[in-house]
């Protein structure tokens, strides 16, 4: 099942991760905290980057750059987060070239 980003399932990702395990679904998301609390991955724009990118752009309006000259910015760094405490409850084995390629694994 894949939880889509919005306030509302994120403010809800316990119960839904939950509901989702006793049923034996594995969850995925593009935010990393459902990963962390225990869904089987997340996969979705690095905030880290996201953040820099913000900062760059805010710097270069505050140094007097016209926000209409900037060029419209897009993050191109990814994270993917896999829980291999949930893939073992859910009886699931991580392919080696997706654990390999993970930014993180959770154990």
């Amino acid at each position: 099942m894949f939880v889509d980003a919005e306030p509302f399932l994120l403010d809800q990702r316990k119960r839904i991760i939950a509901l989702a395990t006793q049923q034996a679904i594995p969850v995925v998301s593009q935010f990393r905290l459902f990963a962390i609390d225990g869904a089987l991955a997340s996969y979705g724009t690095s905030l880290t980057e996201a953040n820099r990118l913000l900062g760059v752009y805010t710097g270069r309006v505050l140094k007097g750059t016209k926000p209409a000259d900037l060029p419209v910015v897009q993050s191109t760094k990814f994270d993917l987060v896999l829980n291999l405490k949930t893939a073992k409850v859910l009886g699931l084995s991580i392919p080696d070239k997706l654990f390999t390629t993970a930014d993180e694994v959770i154990e």
